[in-house]
C-alpha cells in the first residue's frame, strides 16, 4: 500500500525566468524519497503574457513553450523540450504527473470581429441593463505562430458565451454575446452566485457548441499523448457546466485510462452543500479540493487558544465525503495577496499538515511555497505594493516522510479537548504506526492506546519536538505529550 501525497509544483509568484520544468526535473528524484508521489503542475500551455504568464490567462492550449507568440518561445516555466524532460523524471521517479486543464476562458485574440451583445449587471449576471448592439471584440484566435500544428481550429466568436471588452468602445464591462447560434444568456450552473457565475473572465468559452466541446477533446487526447499525464486538476468549475465536466472526463478516461485521476477546484470555502450539489452533479467522477477545511484552518491559526480543535472538521468535505476529498493547507490562490487570500499563520502550519497527512481520510496536497518558502512583492487590495515572506513550514519535509512510513492501520481518534487533540494508526503487515498529538495552547498531554502490539515498547517523536521517550505499558497504552502550539508524531524507537 502507498500513502499517496501531492505536490503542487509551483506558487503565483514564481519568478518568470523558465526555470521550474528544470528544477522539477532535477529534484524528482528527492521529491519521491520523501514521499511525493504525484506532483500537479502549472498550465503548461501558453498565455496571454508569454513567458510572463502564470497559465490561467489561457491564450494557446497546443502552445507548450514551442512557438514564437505572445513574445516569447518559452512559457514562464521553460521550453517543451525542458517541460518534457520534466516528465521524463517524473514517470522515472514513479511520481504520477498531473495536468492543469483550464478550459474555462481564453485571452489575447489575435482578431477582432463584429459581435452583438448585451450588458449585463456585473452583481446579477442573468440581468441584462442594455438592448442588443453591435461592437467589434477580440473573439477570433487563427494562432499565427503555431500555423495549425497539431491542431487547425480556429476560434471565433461563435465558441464564446460572453467577454470583458469592446474594442472600439475602449469600454471594459461584461457583456453576454446574443449572436453566437447556440443559446440565448448563460450556461445552467450549480451555484446562483451572482444570479449565474457562468462568467468569470476573458472570452468565456461557450460548451453548447458542440465543436468547442469536440476540440476541447481532442486537445486532451493530444496533450495525453505528448505528456503521458495520470490525472488532471480542473480549473474554475465553478464557471462551467457540469455536463461539459461529466462528458470530458468521461471521454477523456474512456480514450486514455479510465483510472486517471481527476479533482476540481470548486472554491466555496463556507459553503459545503455546494460542494456535496457539485459531487451529486457530476456523480462522483471527480474529487474536490476542500476549501472548507482549508478555511477551517485559517481561522484557527487566527483565533488560537480560543479555537476549539475538537471543531477542526465541522462542516468540511472530508468530514462527509472523504472519498473524493483531496485536502490543502494552501494553495496559489489562498497565500497572500490573492483574491481568496485565506493564509495559515506560520505556527499553525505544522499542526494542520499534521491533520491532512497523517489521518486515514483525504488525499493530501502540499503547497510549493510551504515546502520551499517563497519571497515576492505585488500590489494588494488597497493599491499598495507589499512584501510577502512565507517562510518554509516547520518539519513539513519530515511530516511527509511520516506519512511514507508511519500513517498506516486502523485509526483512533482522541478528540476531547479543546485544545488538544490526538489520534493513533495501528499500522498494518508492513508498517509500523504512529501516535500524533497536537497542542494549540500549552504543553498537552493525553493517554492514548497504541494496542498490544506495542505492549512495552519506547516510543520517540519523530518530529523531535518532545526530546523525552514514552514507553507503553503492557497493553500498550502510554501518556503522549506534546509542546506548546506544536504537534508531536510518536512512533517505536529501533
Amino acid at each position: 500500500m502507498i500513502n499517496g501525497t501531492i505536490l503542487q509544483g509551483f506558487h503565483w509568484y514564481l519568478e518568470p525566468d523558465g526555470k521550474l520544468w528544470n528544477q522539477i526535473r532535477e529534484s524528482a528524484g528527492s521529491l519521491a524519497d520523501m514521499g511525493i508521489t504525484a506532483i500537479w503542475i502549472p498550465p503548461a500551455g501558453k498565455g496571454t503574457s508569454g513567458g510572463y504568464s502564470i497559465g490561467y490567462d489561457v491564450y494557446d492550449v497546443y502552445d507548450l513553450g514551442e512557438f514564437d507568440q505572445k513574445g516569447s518561445v518559452r512559457t514562464k516555466y521553460g521550453t517543451k523540450e525542458e517541460l518534457m524532460a520534466a516528465v521524463d523524471a517524473i514517470h522515472g521517479a514513479g511520481i504520477k504527473l498531473y495536468v492543469d486543464a483550464v478550459m474555462n476562458h481564453m485571452g489575447g485574440a489575435d482578431e477582432k470581429e463584429k459581435v452583438i451583445v448585451r450588458r449585463v449587471n456585473p452583481d446579477n449576471r442573468d440581468e441584462f441593463i442594455s438592448d442588443p448592439f453591435e461592437i467589434e471584440a477580440y473573439t477570433k484566435f487563427i494562432f499565427p505562430g503555431r500555423k495549425g500544428k497539431y491542431s487547425r481550429f480556429i476560434w471565433d466568436f461563435r465558441c464564446f458565451s460572453g467577454i470583458d471588452y469592446a474594442a472600439d468602445l475602449n469600454e471594459s464591462a461584461i457583456l453576454s454575446i446574443v449572436n453566437n447560434e447556440y443559446g440565448e444568456g448563460w450556461e445552467e450552473m450549480v451555484d446562483d452566485e451572482k444570479g449565474n457565475y457562468d462568467y468569470l473572465m476573458y472570452d468565456d468559452i461557450e460548451f453548447r457548441n458542440p465543436a468547442v466541446r469536440e476540440e476541447l477533446k481532442r486537445w486532451g487526447k493530444w496533450l495525453y499523448d505528448t505528456l503521458h499525464y495520470d490525472g488532471f486538476r480542473l480549473d474554475a468549475v465553478k464557471h462551467i457546466s457540469p455536463k461539459f465536466i461529466n462528458e470530458w472526463v468521461d471521454e477523456m478516461r474512456s480514450s486514455i485510462n479510465p483510472d486517471l485521476f481527476a479533482v476540481a477546484e470548486y472554491w466555496s470555502p463556507r459553503n459545503l452543500p455546494l460542494l456535496l450539489k457539485y459531487i451529486e452533479a457530476t456523480g462522483g467522477r471527480v474529487s474536490l479540493f476542500d476549501a472548507c477545511l482549508q478555511q477551517n484552518f485559517h481561522e484557527a491559526s487566527r483565533a488560537g487558544k480560543d479555537y476549539d480543535l475538537n471543531n477542526i472538521f465541522h462542516d468540511s468535505l472530508i468530514s462527509v465525503r472523504p472519498d473524493v476529498t483531496v485536502t490543502v493547507v494552501a494553495n496559489h490562490d489562498t497565500q497572500p495577496l490573492q483574491a481568496l487570500e485565506a493564509p495559515v499563520d506560520p505556527w499553525f502550519k505544522p499542526i494542520a499538515y499534521a491533520l491532512i497527512l497523517l489521518r486515514e481520510q483525504g488525499y493530501p496536497c502540499i503547497f510549493y511555497a510551504d515546502l520551499h518558502g517563497a519571497h515576492y512583492t505585488d500590489k494588494g487590495q488597497d493599491g499598495q505594493d507589499h512584501e510577502i515572506f512565507m517562510p518554509k513550514v516547520d518539519k513539513l519535509e519530515l511530516l511527509i516522510r511520516a506519512r511514507k512510513q508511519f500513517a498506516f492501520g486502523k485509526q483512533k481518534d482522541y478528540l476531547d479537548h479543546g485544545s488538544c487533540i490526538g489520534w493513533t494508526r495501528s499500522g498494518d503487515e508492513e508498517h509500523e504506526g504512529c501516535a500524533v498529538l497536537i497542542s494549540n495552547d500549552q504543553e498537552g498531554f493525553k493517554e492514548m492506546n497504541m494496542g498490544k502490539r506495542y505492549a512495552g515498547k519506547p516510543f520517540a517523536d519523530f518530529l523531535q519536538n518532545h526530546k523525552g521517550l514514552v514507553t507503553l505499558d503492557k497493553n500498550g497504552k502510554g501518556k503522549f505529550l506534546v509542546p506548546p502550539e506544536s504537534v508531536s508524531v510518536w512512533v517505536r524507537m529501533g
